[in-house]
């Protein structure tokens, strides 16, 4: 199978996901195999958001939204036209072990090593199971010839050539320890951050709310921390979270919000609130769910230093003309195809490996 013929499947993939970015979805016509697979992943959607309470409908067509915006034949081509493709080395299995924070959180791995031409053996989370297996089975019968190159194990993993593993802090030093014999990229912990200065636009900041409240923050593209100029005024940023207000309503995150301000409360920590989220004055980047933490800067140039230094820590910078490389207001949760987790290009690692 060679590159153009892996392309074609993963652009036939789009095509079907379009069908599903929103919630009303609409089935269309001429669509490969759309009565073998359409209702089929309507129950598959379903079944997902059952099985997982962050997972609502909304967030994940929300992902297969996304999912169907970047695999656009221009966009896929556009994205491998830097690396070289050798079709006559042997096939080495990459071992993908994915979390389960946010729907089709692995689907990028997943694609890295199939569209490089690689076999793929794949480790769910128990808490996303249910949707990357079916649209592997899409891919199988769109291009019969990914037979045999997708794999799926629960079981402890075996007869792989390298892996990728992403997980918490605790459990990459695990990774890191079991894989250490072979090639690997091992995630942990990242998460995002904005950058105000007081000067941003009613726009910028309820575009910024979309990045602080999609996934309910669960993503690492999610941002949980603000930097603000000393004695910001949050009124301003209040007024454009509103929107959101009725993400109290869903269970899951208003009892992480009952139990945070609680704790906040008994602990006596000073804190902003306005019924939905909290507002926390703390140097670390990852806060609870319902929850984002601040720090005031002195100078914007300490700040880039500070940034700098923690640039482990951090998926995404959301600002505007503060750095290179930064994510503009609104868009954390809409990467195109070459934009890396923690920067690791997965296409050179599916093409390097021994």
């Amino acid at each position: 199978m060679d590159l153009q013929q892996r392309i074609n499947a993963f652009v036939k993939l789009g095509d079907f996901l379009s069908q599903f970015t929103t919630i009303d979805a609409q089935k269309k016509e001429n669509i490969p195999l759309n009565e073998l697979f359409y209702d089929g992943f309507i129950h598959q959607i379903k079944l997902a958001h059952e099985h997982n309470g962050w997972f609502t409908k909304e967030n994940i067509y929300f992902a297969l939204n996304g999912w169907s915006n970047q695999l656009i034949k221009s966009n896929i081509t556009t994205w491998l036209s830097k690396y070289k493709f050798n079709n006559d080395e042997p096939l080495k299995t990459i071992a993908i072990i994915t979390a389960g924070n946010i729907p089709l959180v692995g689907f990028h791995d997943f694609l890295s090593v199939l569209i490089s031409g690689q076999r793929v053996l794949v480790k769910q989370s128990s808490n996303d199971k249910h949707l990357l297996p079916y649209l592997a089975k899409y891919l199988e019968y769109v291009e019969p010839e990914f037979k045999g190159r997708i794999q799926f194990t629960e079981d402890k993993l075996e007869r792989y050539d390298a892996v990728i593993a992403t997980g918490s802090d605790n459990t990459a030093r695990y990774f890191e320890y079991y894989f250490k014999d072979k090639p690997s990229i091992i995630r942990k912990n990242r998460n995002s951050v904005a950058v105000l200065t007081g000067n941003e636009s009613e726009e910028e900041l309820k575009a910024l709310s979309e990045d602080i409240f999609r996934y309910y923050g669960l993503g690492c593209r999610n941002v949980s921390k603000l930097f603000v100029p000393h004695n910001y005024n949050f009124d301003n940023f209040f007024k454009a979270m509103y929107d959101w207000h009725p993400i109290i309503n869903e269970a899951k995150y208003a009892n992480n919000y009952d139990y945070n301000k609680a704790v906040y409360l008994m602990s006596e920590f000073n804190m902003l609130e306005n019924g939905f989220l909290m507002l926390k004055e703390d140097k670390s980047f990852s806060s609870p769910i319902a929850t984002v933490f601040y720090e005031q800067y002195k100078s914007l140039e300490e700040l880039k230093e500070l940034l700098k230094q923690n640039k482990d820590q951090i998926q995404c910078v959301v600002s505007n003309n503060f750095i290179d490389d930064e994510i503009r207001f609104g868009q954390t949760q809409m990467p195109n195809l070459w934009d890396y987790a923690d920067g690791v290009d997965t296409i050179s690692f599916s093409l390097t490996i021994c």
